[in-house]
């Protein structure tokens, strides 16, 4: 297994696989989307967690939709140990419902949509969040906060809200309201990917005493031109973050095992886990 973070009572891998391939969401073009929709059947998804697991990761983090809530519990039911951190489904009309659907399926944390909550700072209603933190506590599991821009986080930790970890972007694709791929054909157009973004993201994920998750760390597949520039990207993010953090990254092995050279990586740089 790799090096380990926590997370509320449950040990947590410094790398964890990401949900955006799993569900046809890439970031950098539409065809690429195509791309991993149609490589991405059931079969190949319980074949990326099983290599998840071989590989030493630990947990995967993925919207709560019904069709990755069926993954993870298909996952379980064949005898799967992987983790689940689970993120809200924005295009639900009652959010709360959605963590409580969520809940059934025994995910170790919930977080809430980064786009869903930078949408409501830009908005002027960033307060509702906290509300969500709330029903994720009630339900007796560790809450979290996904977000592009750092003062987010510098202002959920001002007002004490009840977050037990973050959900950090190390580029800031939210400075202004953002929609949806799904929604606007265009959006991925509009998103701009600025190395100094990492400096103010990292710079505020290392202020903070609770665990931040990374992601965005290949910016969009943006780093993903050859084996040094993964490695110069993975070696950023984890000598920039803390030691109780960790990085999640997407993962899409249809033309070469990812998930393999991801996790040597991370064991390159971070080293064995310790006891």
């Amino acid at each position: 297994m790799l090096p380990t973070i926590r997370i509320g009572d449950k040990d947590v891998t410094r790398l964890i696989c990401g949900g955006n391939p799993i569900s046809g969401i890439s970031h950098f073009t539409h065809e690429m989307d195509e791309d991993m929709l149609r490589y991405y059947s059931m079969t190949r998804l319980q074949q990326l967690l099983e290599e998840c697991w071989r590989q030493g990761i630990n947990t995967v983090q993925t919207r709560g939709d019904r069709f990755t809530m069926r993954m993870y519990l298909e996952h379980g039911e064949n005898g799967g140990q992987l983790q689940w951190i689970a993120q809200t489904a924005s295009e639900f009309a009652d959010i709360h419902a959605n963590i409580a659907e969520i809940a059934w399926y025994k995910p170790i944390a919930i977080y809430h949509h980064g786009t869903h909550t930078d949408n409501s700072w830009h908005m002027g209603k960033i307060d509702q969040v906290a509300d969500y933190l709330k029903t994720i506590h009630d339900l007796g599991l560790p809450a979290g906060i996904g977000t592009h821009i750092p003062e987010v986080v510098q202002y959920a930790e001002e007002k004490g809200w009840e977050t037990d970890f973050y959900m950090c972007c190390l580029h800031n694709l939210a400075r202004g309201y953002k929609s949806a791929p799904a929604v606007e054909r265009v959006a991925y157009e509009q998103e701009q990917y600025r190395d100094a973004d990492r400096d103010k993201m990292t710079a505020v994920m290392r202020q903070v005493a609770k665990p931040c998750l990374g992601f965005k760390v290949m910016a969009g597949n943006r780093k993903c031109g050859s084996p040094e520039s993964v490695r110069a990207a993975f070696e950023y993010a984890l000598t920039n973050i803390k030691p109780t953090d960790a990085v999640v990254v997407g993962m899409f092995p249809k033309y070469r095992n990812q998930v393999a050279e991801n996790a040597g990586y991370v064991r390159a740089i971070v080293g064995a886990p310790t006891s």
